[in-house]
């Protein structure tokens, strides 16, 4: 049976595969649009298959707010030329909007809804991996909802975030602006009650232990200025010879110095429990500047000159944020 253009047009508008796909699977059909189809998901599935063990770190990242509710989607695929194609955009595009129209509740949700051809989304994604000849997954999918919603894209289709706020009469300029920080400033947390014990406690042993590290330095550098020699010249056993070949210290001085960087780093070591005050009390200061940085409400407004927290930039708004979510496929 002869393939017309006409029908080529029309399975092609309805699969988004390629031309010369599409013609030679009608062909093998006999022109059955049905058994051309399947053709083409089975060369889909063939082809995802095959290249299951490929790496899929590129793809288009984007999100959207609809009447109180928001969400993000990725879709990864292998090459940044795939992920900047329209088509696999515009896929992108529609699988938001079913996530949009139908709020799934997780991943395994949207991936298994329906659409309006018949397939699923997780066939729509395998049947385009059959278009293109790459790897393709839906791997990130986040939702907010409620009163107040908000979505932010980064340019580049490659990082997106949401934001819920409580007020439903929200000042939409200042919400966005946070939406904006969120994806700027990637916060672990909303604020410090929001981040779990395990990650304090590890934190603050993480802390503990570099402050102990930097008490023992400083009692061995103090050690070697009171001897004469610059710790500087001494601080690696590999800078050691190096720096006595320059002329910068003798051999007298580094086997001086090897010594008393032995005994006073274990001197050190043995007054750390007598120190143990001052190195909770450094290893907590530590502790709330890593909640400055890294929890939403505690970092700084990036959105206007005022240097004030985000929490403060809120207040004077009189908008509460109860929640974020943020999806990127960049490298941070």
């Amino acid at each position: 049976m002869a393939v017309t253009l006409a029908d080529i047009k029309k399975l092609r508008d309805i699969t988004g595969a390629g031309m010369m796909d599409v013609k030679k699977a009608l062909e093998e059909a006999n022109g059955d649009f049905e058994a051309a189809k399947d053709l083409l998901r089975k060369r889909g599935q063939a082809i995802a298959a095959k290249r299951s063990d490929r790496e899929a770190s590129e793809g288009c990242v984007l999100g959207k707010a609809a009447e109180g509710f928001a969400a993000i989607v990725a879709l990864k695929c292998e090459t940044d030329f795939v992920a900047k194609n329209a088509d696999f955009v515009a896929l992108t595009k529609k699988i938001l909007d079913i996530a949009i129209a139908n709020k799934p509740a997780d991943l395994a949700a949207l991936l298994a809804i329906k659409t309006d051809n018949g397939l699923t989304v997780a066939e729509l994604v395998t049947e385009r991996s059959g278009v293109t000849g790459e790897k393709m997954e839906l791997s990130d999918y986040a939702f907010v909802e409620g009163a107040c919603v908000d979505a932010y894209n980064h340019l580049g289709n490659k990082l997106s975030s949401l934001v819920l706020f409580a007020e439903a009469d929200a000042n939409m300029e200042a919400v966005h602006g946070v939406a904006m920080q969120v994806a700027a400033m990637n916060p672990l947390a909303l604020d410090s009650d929001h981040i779990s014990d395990e990650v304090k406690a590890r934190e603050l042993a993480v802390n503990i232990d570099k402050t102990k590290a930097e008490e023992i330095q400083k009692f061995v550098e103090n050690a070697l200025k009171k001897a004469g020699i610059n710790p500087a010249h001494v601080d690696y056993e590999d800078h050691i010879e190096p720096n006595m070949a320059k002329g910068w210290i003798t051999a007298e001085d580094a086997a001086k110095a090897r010594e008393i960087k032995a005994t006073a780093a274990a001197e050190a070591e043995a007054n750390l429990e007598k120190q143990a005050k001052k190195i909770e009390m450094i290893s907590q200061g530590r502790l709330q500047k890593y909640f400055k940085e890294n929890t939403l409400m505690d970092q700084i407004y990036v959105g206007n000159d005022d240097k004030l927290p985000v929490k403060e930039f809120l207040a004077k708004n009189k908008v509460t944020c109860l929640d974020f979510k943020r999806i990127t496929l960049n490298q941070e």
